[in-house]
């Protein structure tokens, strides 16, 4: 039999940067120029250096940058806030900047040109650190000093194909073409690997996205990606979930609410669990989010809120007025609050600054409140919702998500989203004798038994409770009317029993004279045979009297005779 040879893989060079090498499996083609191309402002030249310092910090490749438009002291000064000290490593001989000037009104042509100095002066920065990775940026400057483009282009392919002779992982970067990805058409040559940057803005809210066009001799993501550049770097997140398969827990974890446990089965929520919690404004929402928040934080885990509508400090005061010290959570590091403008990002930003907040953070107890400040197309927002549910359930972690529900309205509360959500706890307000009360009720626990019955739903400085509302023909009873109606209940039935007692006296009473009168009656009775006997006794004496007088006659006739 013969055996199987595996297929060679294609080396790659890892950038480095989060997400980024998840996507392309490994990172750029090793030996291999790559374009990234994009826009203005897209984040080109920040990929490319990341790409440099990342191969020097953490793989030990220096780098060439040779500029075509930034100087390398604006070059350095621009990524110094991210952490990058270009001055350092190039003291260290890790880093060689190289600006090439071009500029058209200087330029005077006496011939035929080729770019044959370019080649020296790259092929000497190369030498002088033993580069492995190499940034031109951005290279189609060139198109711009020299009007034959022929030339330039053939030049171009050479100094590309010099690129792969000596080894070298290149990245160029190039402006985006109108109707094609550069303007130049450099794709058409530097087509080993074409990573596109877009900087859109929709609805007046940028939104930065990542693209593998292609990747020759290797699979590769080739959805859409947001990436962040803050002040921490650039990051990619791939955050589109392929497959259901992430496990489950049997574990329970509290409420922080004893009646809210008390109507789950279990006696809680599953663990790693998505819950919804909807409502009107002014329910409690928020409220019961911080106390599942209390609860995971006083067993020893971490606990991260996504806020878009109150600041951490402001949630920490309110929640205090509950009985609940959330405060103290956030000063040992247990919990933290991560609050944005809905407006501040697209919704695929804000789900991949989540995405790498949660990495970092690792919490076991993840809160959005709420989801529907979130603003965007219906589809869009539910496709983000989903991508945010999957991310979290993937990693285990129990997700709690509160939606405003519009008052009077029966549609759009769930955003959609409430078929992938394991348990959905609803809350409402209602409106009887001059009062507004909250009830709150579960409307589904996905793999255990609940109850299906109202509760009112009290907040106070003890605490929140649940109570059982008053349900009967006149419907279900809230507040001050479910006081009222027990009250009346009380009072219904303290006469009831104060009318049972009444006639419990009056048979004893009844009893107690039958009682004598039977007294009465068998003295009465003692009485008639104590006489009946007195008379026998009486009767007995005189028949004795008589028969002794007899015999006395009887024995004095005798004796005359």
């Amino acid at each position: 039999m013969s055996e199987l040879i595996a297929a060679p893989k294609l080396l790659k060079a890892p950038t480095g940067i989060t997400g980024f090498d998840e996507i392309t499996q490994g990172g750029l083609p090793t030996g291999r120029p790559s374009l990234v191309c994009g826009a203005a402002g897209c984040g080109k030249t920040l990929f490319a250096t990341t790409f440099l310092v990342n191969g020097i910090r953490l793989f030990d490749e220096p780098g060439v940058f040779m500029s075509f438009e930034e100087r390398a002291e604006d070059l350095t000064a621009n990524v110094a806030s991210l952490g990058y000290d270009l001055d350092g490593l190039i003291a260290a001989g890790k880093l060689a900047i190289d600006h090439v000037r071009v500029e058209r009104s200087e330029i005077e042509e006496t011939g035929e040109y080729d770019l044959e100095a370019l080649f020296i002066r790259l092929g000497f920065a190369v030498d002088s650190i033993g580069a492995k990775r190499v940034v031109l940026d951005t290279i189609e400057t060139l198109f711009s000093g020299f009007p034959d483009q022929s030339i330039l282009r053939a030049e171009l392919r050479r100094l590309f194909g010099w690129i792969k002779e000596r080894g070298l992982t290149a990245v160029i970067t190039g402006e985006r073409g109108d109707g094609q990805l550069t303007r130049q058409g450099l794709e058409e040559y530097v087509s080993d690997c074409v990573v596109l940057l877009d900087n859109r803005v929709e609805d007046q809210i940028t939104t930065r996205r990542l693209r593998v066009v292609k990747y020759r001799g290797s699979a590769h993501g080739t959805n859409e990606y947001p990436f962040l550049i803050d002040d921490e770097g650039i990051s990619v997140l791939p955050v589109t979930s392929t497959d259901l398969e992430y496990g489950v827990s049997s574990g329970v974890i509290s409420s922080g609410i004893a009646g809210l446990d008390a109507m789950l089965g279990p006696g809680g929520f599953h663990r790693g669990s998505s819950i919804l919690i909807s409502g009107e404004a002014g329910t409690g929402k928020t409220m019961i989010s911080a106390s599942l928040m209390d609860a995971a934080c006083a067993r020893g885990e971490r606990c991260m809120a996504f806020v878009f509508e109150e600041s951490g400090a402001q949630i920490c005061r309110n929640a205090g007025s509950i009985g609940l010290d959330l405060g103290r959570h956030v000063e040992s590091g247990l919990l933290r609050f991560e609050a944005a403008r809905p407006s501040l990002f697209g919704l695929e930003m804000h789900l991949a600054r989540m995405h790498r907040d949660i990495d970092r953070f690792a919490p076991s107890v993840v809160v959005v409140d709420p989801v529907s400040a979130l603003r965007g197309p219906m589809t869009e927002l539910q496709a983000t919702l989903l991508r945010m549910i999957d991310l979290l359930k993937s990693r285990g972690v129990t997700a709690v998500f509160t939606s405003l529900r519009v008052e009077g309205s029966e549609l759009g509360d769930d955003l959609g989203v409430s078929s992938l959500m394991d348990a959905w706890v609803k809350l409402l307000n209602v409106e009887a004798n001059g009062e507004r009360t909250r009830t709150l009720y579960v409307i589904k626990a996905r793999g255990m038994s609940h109850s299906h019955q109202v509760r009112e739903f009290l907040m106070s400085h003890a605490g929140i409770a649940l109570v059982d509302a008053y349900i009967g023909p006149a419907g279900v009873l809230t507040g001050t009317a479910r006081l009222v109606q027990e009250a009346q209940e009380k009072a219904a039935l303290l006469r009831e029993r104060q009318e049972r007692q009444r006639r419990l006296r009056e048979v004893a009473r009844r009893r107690e004279a039958i009682e004598r009168q039977v007294a009465e009656l068998r003295a009465s009775l003692e009485a008639a045979d104590d006489e009946e006997a007195v008379l026998r006794q009486e009767d007995e004496l005189r028949e004795a009297a008589l028969a002794e007088g007899r015999r006395d006659l009887a024995a004095r006739r005798s004796a005359a005779e």
